[in-house]
Formats: structure tokens, sequence, C-alpha cells
């Protein structure tokens, strides 16, 4: 019943997206890279959110959460400021110069060469970090769900690469083929059912270690016998400190939110400015309830298990063990559809960040767009072959969501620290840019072999960002102080999509802001 129920929905989606996406003309980049800017708040909402909520959040900080506690739903509490200072500082600046991606502003700002720099490092970090994170996370929750080893009569390794290629191969054919669109209103119908879903994990969590049968007895129990569980303070030897609240983890929510192709070529698909903000503000509010399904689910395992499974195992184990059958298909269906997700998304953005900054660019600069758009999808088609083959060696890692945030900084803050100093200021120059990136990457990777690899360093990785944002952002002002530009700089308006902002979007954000600073006061 349960495989009858995964591949109905997940069929059902399909179907919908291509019916939704076939008089979309694909053939040009603003057609397939931005679904025709032609995306509303709602899409653009469920998009976001989707992409962002996968199997590496999912599995991965339900797995921190289990050893951790509620102290990491910083990770999700903190995106919805970074969403907000998106949608008032950052999508305006975007759209106004009508880009289909963040190096683009870069070579505007600075030169071509920035943009390379910056295109390659997007490129490297998804190929070798985030796509293979997702594809694994994903083979461990779908083979956990339905006892793919049991089922096929394989071992634990052979069925993460059956799971690995399955959903690689699938998600390939939505991305490359289906474009940003596609992408975007299958994110929309899988958003529903992930909430959904997503929900009822919890709830059902609960209600299986409440001793009265209920939700709020079951929450009593975890508050009573794991007090140190409910704390969101992370001391100086926790995985979140609460002082890297003020450093390095709102940098890293910046750069998800505000300049991360993968997710921020959902607003710039937006049809204007005003939708783009609504659908900021939307996916905020959601964002909010997030520690829901990815922190609780991790906490009510632990009171389960005790604190020996390994913790990619551990959401798996307890969908498997709390959910009525009923609707496991049904949720392995929507897990399945934000494994997709990301996947599609971040491959799709590969696929825009070859075209769009390197092919036309580097390669054949009289290249017509539909030759961009088959070239982008041949890139695809290679880098989702190299990926697939990467991601189940993933085994191998101890935490996979803090193996994932410790390694994205080697690209993230790069490429954040120079869209910023881009944005504030008119005279720093192309050289400091060029040096900004170079330095930053350099410092971050002796720090990671120094740190993770060698053990010589003990420093949090959250500080260490904040510490060399700050030093390469005083670099690319010293130079830019020794060498300005001859000439300030201006960006013109493209007239591409209308600017004119919400009215509400600053006491929309301001209220969320508030929201969000209250939880901690709540869970301290």
């Amino acid at each position: 019943m349960g495989i009858i129920s995964f591949i109905g929905f997940t069929v059902l989606v399909a179907v919908i997206a291509y019916l939704a996406t076939r008089n979309t003309n694909e053939n040009t980049s603003d057609g397939y890279f931005l679904g025709g800017r032609s995306l509303t708040a709602t899409v653009i909402a469920g998009s976001l959110l989707l992409t962002n909520l996968s199997t590496e959040q999912i599995v991965g900080l339900n797995g921190d959460a289990y050893r951790d506690g509620i102290l990491v739903m910083a990770w999700e509490t903190l995106a919805a400021i970074a969403m907000v200072i998106t949608a008032v500082f950052l999508l305006p600046r975007y759209l106004k110069g009508g880009i289909s991606t963040i190096p683009t502003f870069l070579e505007r700002r600075f030169d071509k060469t920035t943009k390379a720099l910056t295109s390659g490092l997007f490129l490297t970090g998804y190929a070798v970090v985030l796509l293979p994170m997702v594809l694994f996370t994903g083979s461990k929750a779908i083979s956990g769900m339905f006892d793919i080893p049991q089922m096929l009569g394989v071992s634990e390794w052979g069925a993460v690469w059956i799971c690995v290629w399955g959903i690689g191969i699938i998600g390939s054919v939505y991305a490359i083929f289906g474009g940003l669109k596609a992408v975007a209103v299958s994110d929309t119908i899988n958003a529903v059912g992930l909430l959904i879903g997503g929900l009822l994990i919890p709830v059902f969590g609960l209600l299986a270690i409440s001793e009265d049968g209920s939700l709020l007895g079951g929450l009593t129990k975890l508050a009573t016998d794991h007090p140190e569980k409910m704390n969101a303070i992370g001391g100086p030897d926790s995985s979140i400190p609460f002082a890297t609240i003020f450093t390095g983890m709102m940098l890293v929510q910046l750069f998800y939110w505000g300049s991360n192709q993968q997710i921020i070529q959902r607003a710039l698909g937006a049809k204007n400015l005003a939708e783009g903000q609504k659908g900021l503000t939307i996916a905020a509010f959601i964002k909010i309830l997030g520690p829901i399904i990815v922190v609780l689910p991790g906490i009510i395992a632990f009171h389960k298990y005790g604190p020996n499974l390994q913790t990619s195992d551990v959401y798996p184990k307890l969908v498997a063990d709390v959910l009525p059958d009923v609707w496991v298909g049904f949720f392995a269906a929507v897990l399945f559809g934000a494994i997709l997700s990301s996947f599609n998304s971040a491959l799709n953005s590969c696929v825009t960040l070859y075209g769009v900054d390197i092919y036309k660019h580097f390669i054949d600069k009289e290249a017509t767009e539909a030759t961009i758009v088959k070239k982008g999808k041949r890139f695809g088609v290679i880098l989702a072959f190299f990926s697939m083959l990467i991601a189940p060696f993933l085994v191998y890692a101890d935490s996979i969501f803090g193996y994932l945030q410790t390694v994205n900084g080697a690209y993230s803050v790069p490429i954040l620290t120079v869209l910023i100093i881009g944005f504030v200021t008119k005279r720093v120059p192309a050289l400091a840019a060029k040096a900004g990136v170079i330095f930053a990457f350099t410092l971050y990777v002796l720090y990671i072999i120094f740190a993770n690899g060698l053990g010589i360093i003990d420093l949090h990785m959250l500080h260490m960002q904040a510490i060399t944002c700050v030093l390469t952002v005083l670099l690319m002002l010293i130079i830019g102080k020794l060498k300005p530009r001859d000439t300030d700089y201006e960006q013109e308006y493209t007239e591409q999509v209308d600017v004119t902002p919400w009215k509400f979007v600053k006491p929309v954000g301001i209220f969320i802001c508030l929201i969000v600073v209250s939880t901690y006061f709540i869970f301290s």
C-alpha cells in the first residue's frame, strides 16, 4: 500500500508540473532559468521552503537535535531574519539590474574575472558538497522508510547506491529538461504535502511517548526527562555556542537566503518586486515553525531510543516506527519531492551558472539563447553523474549537517563578503574583489585543514567564518583606499520587471524579527 501511494503521488506531481509549464518558452535564458520572470508570491514561497527543507535539513538537523537538543533551532529560526533582510535590501537591487545570477551582478560591479571566480566557487561547492549531500541523505531516508535492504535483498551500502542513482536520474530529468518553472511548480505542490507530513511526525511521536496519550503529555515528558535538550542557549562546548549567533551564524544565513544561487533564483524569477517580497516574507513566517519539523523529532527520538543511534539513521527510524502504515507512502512521496527539489534546484542553478556566466562569456561569446540553454543542459548531465558517484561515500561523515555547514564556508564567505562590499561601496575596484575572493577562500580552507583535518586549531567554524569575513572586508577597503575606481559605480535600472516595493514589507519584516527573538526567551 505504501509503495502504491508513493508512486501515485509522485506521478501526480510530475503530471501537474508538466501541464503548468508546457506553454513556457524554455529556449530563452529567462524562460528556462527564471521561469519567464512570471513567478508569484505563493509559488516563490513554496519553492523557497521546499528547496531548503530537504533531507539534508530534515535528516541532518534532526540528527543534530538528537545529539545536541533544541539549540540547533538557530539554523531555522534565524533564517527568517535573513529572509527579511533579503526582501528589504537585496532583492530590490537584484531585480533593478534584471540579473539572472549573482555573479552577473559582480561582473557589472567589478569585472569578468570576479564573475568567473565566484561562478567557479558556486559550481565547486554544489558539485562537491551540496548535490552529493542531498542525494546521500535522501537515499538514507527512502531506504530507511521502505527498508530497501530487506525488500531487495541487498546490503545497506547497496541500498544507498540504488537510491542515490534513482533519485539522481529522476531529479536530473526534472531540472535539466524542465527548467526553473517545472521545478518551482512541483516544489509548491510538494511543499504543502511536506508541511502536512512533516508536522505529523512530531504529533505521532509525542503521542507515542506520552503517558496520558496527549500532545501536551509528550512535551511535558521531554521537558521533565530531558531539560538539557530543551535549552536554546548553547554553552561554549555545544555545537552552536550562543555567541556564534552574533558572529558567523548570521553570515551563513545571509549568504544562504540572500546570495546562494540555488535559493535566490526563485526570487529572481518574480513577476515584480512586490511579489518577490511577499514570497520571501510568507516563507519567513513559515520558517519560524521549522523547528517543529526538523528539530523536535530528533529530541523525541533521543527519548525513545537513547543516545546510541547513528545521527543519519535517527529520522528514518522514527518515521518508520511512529507513522501509521497508511501515511508512510504519502510521506515518503512528499519527502521524495523534497529530495528532488533540493537536487533539482542546485542542478538547475549549476546549469544557469555554467550557461550564462561561463559558456556565454568565456567559450562562445556569439552563442544564441538556444545554444546557451543546450550547453547548460549538457553540463548538468555531467555534473549530475559526478555527484551520484560521490554521494554514497558520505556515509563516512560524522555529522551530516555539521559537515555541510563547515565546508560551505569555503565558498559562502568569499562570495558574500565581495557582494556586500559591491553593494555598500562605489569606489572599491575589481582588484580588491579578486584579492578578497582568493584571500577568503585560502584562509578558510587552511582553517578546515588545521582544525578539522589536523586538529591543531580549536575554534568554532562560525567564529572563523566571521573572522574571515572581517579580515576580507578590511583587505578590500584598504585596496579601495589605495587604488580606487576612477568613477563611482551606479546600478542601471533595466526595466525588466516593476520594482515598486510592497508597502507592508518593512512592518511585516519587523514583526517577524520580533517573533524570532521571542523564541529565545521562551526556550532559555
